[in-house]
């Protein structure tokens, strides 16, 4: 498992080709789902806190929370499983290759439920084959069904899947370290 200074260097080392591809690309598909005030969970070096006004971002790193701070983003470090925030704060959630990586997301999706406002909106994101492969931290691997019934028992509607860049794809998830998964989901009661 990477340290905190490794995974921050990790981050700040992608690709130039791979940060057009999260703002032109990646990053208006996932705001056309998102709305009101979001919080971007696992927000790493703030890339969508710098995209998209309106979000926070919260982080387990200090690394990455400095860094975001030094930009002018909002960001907050926060523990783990323990949101920083009020109950019924944001109007969505994002999950963007976060939820991978904590073997049992039981505690923090049950903080997301707190944070988020009645009708609040979650959006995971999980990578497929070959971006799962490519990090050591990766703890729990998902496939739609997995996902939809764990966020099903922490009380969470499924209302979409979509995949990125383009489509499902066998071969795009075992070549592309980009690909991934995408779910939509409401907060019920």
């Amino acid at each position: 498992m990477p340290s905190n200074s490794e995974y921050f260097h990790y981050l700040k080392s992608r690709s130039y080709i791979g940060g057009l591809y999260r703002k032109y690309f990646l990053y208006p598909r996932l705001c056309s789902r998102l709305r009101g005030k979001v919080l971007d969970i696992g927000c790493g070096i703030g890339d969508m806190l710098a995209y998209r006004a309106d979000t926070v971002g919260v982080d387990i790193n200090e690394h990455n929370i400095d860094y975001c701070i030094g930009l002018g983003l909002n960001a907050k470090i926060m523990g783990p499983d323990i949101l920083p925030f009020v109950s019924n704060e944001f109007d969505a959630i994002l999950l963007d290759n976060v939820i991978e990586h904590i073997k049992n997301p039981v505690p923090l999706l049950n903080e997301i439920r707190r944070v988020l406002d009645a009708g609040g909106l979650v959006l995971v994101g999980v990578p497929g084959f070959r971006g799962w492969r490519s990090d050591a931290d990766h703890k729990v691997e998902y496939d739609e069904h997995q996902l939809i019934h764990c966020m099903g028992q922490a009380g969470f509607e499924h209302s979409e899947t979509f995949y990125t860049p383009f489509f499902r794809s066998e071969w795009l998830s075992h070549n592309i370290r980009q690909y991934c998964l995408y779910a939509l989901f409401k907060k019920q009661g």
